[in-house]
């Protein structure tokens, strides 16, 4: 049996580092064994990796890739399993693909986590959201 530290190995990835805030928050709040995370953008090296709308001038094919990025950098904690995620997409007006979108996040924490990566889920469009990142995913995660 596989851990999630050797899927992501194979996948090529490693965890990055917690991202700093960027306002009046911290990155995750423990309470007993469940751990809250908050939102996450499509970071890599510190920088946003796009902007925009999805259905505008983001695909929902990139936003799915952004919104994947965003659940690896929410993995930087020790997780058991995936209890809830929910993910923002920053939509233009006619886009109605948001769930499509944030399989990129779910669908990549069941490629990590196998079954305890099966989890409750919102995907939610928005009209904007921070620095005009087209996606954010929080997540909820169960600790061991």
């Amino acid at each position: 049996m596989t851990t999630p530290s050797q899927r992501l190995a194979a996948l090529g990835l490693t965890l990055p580092p917690v991202a700093p805030p960027q306002a009046a928050y911290v990155p995750a709040v423990r309470t007993g064994n469940h751990v809250y995370v908050s939102g996450q953008l499509p970071l890599a090296d510190g920088k946003l990796q796009a902007t925009g709308k999805v259905g505008d001038t983001v695909s929902a094919e990139e936003a799915a890739s952004l919104a994947r990025l965003c659940a690896l950098n929410g993995l930087a904690v020790a997780i058991r399993r995936i209890v809830k995620v929910t993910g923002f997409v920053a939509s233009a007006p006619s886009f109605t693909g948001q769930p499509t979108v944030v399989n990129g996040a779910s669908e990549f924490l069941l490629e990590v986590f196998g079954e305890a990566g099966r989890h409750a889920r919102s995907a939610v469009g928005m009209a904007v959201l921070p620095l005009d990142t087209p996606v954010e995913v929080e997540l909820i995660v169960e600790v061991a």
